[in-house]
């Protein structure tokens, strides 16, 4: 599904320059719930970006379900990403004037969905992560768990092959997170649903099937989690 190979991202600081990643290959398989875990500054979020096609590699090669995205030109990627990526991010980044049942439809709509389709999968996603009766609401009536949930539901609509998640748990309480897990375990185990996701917490393995240890921009170790 994924192929990363010898990935690399250098950042210019003035005259400096930031080696974010540096040399970075590993594969990762349909269905696999995998983290990206190492210290603030490893490079965690940079990987994520790359594979989400949000950031350029500096040099390197990856492929996802067989096709150079590396290769893409701008209008490319952002096709790619609308059809075939989902995205949930540490801030929710909700719109706060529409309606719960509005942001999920969202991405379905900038797809040219037609309305009936997406609004009934809408609800549907909204039922599947326990949010149907909000459904009518807006983000300042949500707790930042319910909004991770709506964020979750958007970032399925357009029913992506890979699920990326940047720290998703990282403004919630223990039982906030722990219901996110939970929801993000589910989905991988009944649905096959690819996942990646960054995170700095080790208890958070315990949801996942393999983890990626960055260091320093390199990946200094790869295992299994024991789920």
């Amino acid at each position: 599904m994924i192929n990363a190979t010898d990935i690399s991202r250098v950042y210019r600081m003035g005259l400096v320059e930031v080696h974010a990643l540096s040399g970075v290959s590993f594969d990762i398989g349909k269905g696999e719930f995998v983290g990206i875990v190492g210290a603030s500054g490893s490079g965690k979020s940079t990987l994520l970006h790359i594979l989400g096609l949000l950031d350029l590699p500096t040099s390197g090669f990856l492929s996802i379900n067989g096709i150079d995205v590396s290769a893409m030109n701008d209008d490319e990627r952002t096709e790619f990403r609308l059809n075939n990526l989902g995205y949930v991010f540490q801030d929710y980044a909700l719109v706060q004037e529409l309606t719960v049942l509005e942001n999920v439809s969202l991405p379905a709509m900038m797809r040219g969905t037609p309305r009936d389709e997406y609004l009934h999968k809408s609800e549907e996603l909204l039922n599947q992560v326990g949010l149907i009766h909000r459904m009518h609401h807006r983000q300042y009536e949500l707790s930042g768990g319910e909004q991770q949930r709506v964020a979750i539901a958007r970032s399925l609509i357009n029913s992506p092959t890979l699920l990326f998640a940047d720290e998703p748990c990282a403004n919630l309480d223990t039982k906030s997170s722990r219901n996110i897990l939970e929801l993000f375990q589910k989905l991988n185990a009944e649905l096959s649903q690819t996942i990646i996701m960054v995170t700095h917490e080790e208890w958070h393995e315990a949801y996942m099937c393999r983890v990626l240890v960055l260091t320093d921009g390199k990946v200094a170790d790869q295992r299994a989690c024991k789920r």
